[in-house]
């Protein structure tokens, strides 16, 4: 079995708060990295009220504090979002402090609305990802010590730097940069097998790497049952429904989503999107699991999990590491 990773949204559930959202987070990451687990990353959304990982450079500092082994990074940093100084300062102060467990995870879409990524870049003149390349070639050569300006603590530190898509931009760009890439199959899976054989077929390469490392993010659940697993999986999927419908909102609870008036619409919806994710028993996820990994060929799993109790995130990821037993760092 290729290494298993995890990416965390810090779901809020309803009836909770981020304070909550963010003590269970620190429990898992501690958790995870007993059970082997290589890496820990956090993914950057802004204006969403049940997810609390608007900031991930300062979670993954609090995160990587609480441990001491498992690599800590971003899934991603949404770059349009940020100036590439202020992430090369981020993340060289984040490896300085933690020396060879820094990832830096980079998305090239704002992740969120326009006027939200407006405010987020106040004073910029446009917003989107269109400038992408350019904006990556100035972040990665602060930390050669080559930018327009010194970049403190960026020069000399090596966060380890990752590209993210869910489609063939991204995964050819990373290919051609000969950057490790990471795909989000959680949301984007008809898209899956056409990104990774791009990276592939595109990749040069370089003095990160010989050659192409990929990894895919997937929605995975698993309960003691498949029943249980389902019935735990539906808030996620009504968060989700609800987000669509212009909606967002906290992670309902199971008698919340079980009770909700479904059009039939709506209960297509959620069916295909729990369909399109791993949920059930042990042997189910095992199953769901060798064959996902197989189909695609990645050398490592990041696998998401979304619930409204923090403790029943807690177990799948347990009755995960039991099942597929993850290769140790």
């Amino acid at each position: 079995m290729v290494p298993l990773s995890v990416l965390d949204l810090v779901p809020i559930g309803s009836g909770s708060t981020a304070t909550v959202a963010l003590q269970h987070s620190t429990a898992l990451i501690r958790r995870v990295e007993e059970l082997g687990f290589r890496r820990y990353w956090v993914a950057e959304h802004h204006g969403m009220p049940g997810i609390a990982s608007s900031s991930p450079a300062v979670l993954i500092a609090h995160l990587a504090g609480v441990t001491s082994l498992i690599r800590v990074g971003s899934g991603g940093v949404m770059l349009p979002n940020h100036q590439p100084l202020v992430i090369a300062e981020q993340f060289g102060t984040l490896d300085a402090l933690h020396p060879g467990r820094i990832d830096l995870g980079i998305g090239r879409a704002p992740g969120t609305d326009q006027r939200t990524a407006r405010a987020l870049r106040r004073g910029a003149e446009q917003v989107g990802a269109d400038d992408f390349p350019e904006q990556l070639t100035e972040l990665a050569a602060y930390f050669r010590g080559e930018g327009p300006v010194v970049a403190v603590p960026a020069h000399g530190q090596e966060p380890a730097m990752w590209l993210l898509g869910s489609s063939g931009y991204s995964a050819q760009l990373a290919g051609l940069l000969g950057l490790p890439f990471a795909f989000a199959h959680h949301f984007s899976a008809e898209n899956t097998l056409p990104a990774l054989a791009l990276y592939r077929e595109s990749f040069r390469p370089s003095s990160i790497l010989s050659e192409p490392y990929s990894m895919i993010a997937a929605s995975v659940l698993a309960a003691d049952t498949d029943a249980q697993a389902q019935r735990l999986a539906l808030p996620s999927a009504l968060q989700f429904l609800r987000l669509r419908l212009g909606r967002p909102g906290l992670v309902p609870t199971v008698e919340e989503a079980s009770a909700y008036p479904y059009t039939a619409e709506e209960r297509a919806f959620v069916d295909d999107r729990m369909a399109g994710q791993i949920i059930g028993s042990p042997d189910t996820v095992r199953e769901g699991v060798h064959g996902l990994v197989e189909r695609t060929g990645v050398d490592e799993l990041m696998v998401l999990t979304s619930t409204h109790d923090g403790a029943d995130r807690l177990r799948s990821y347990e009755l995960l590491a039991e099942a597929v037993a993850p290769a140790r760092v």
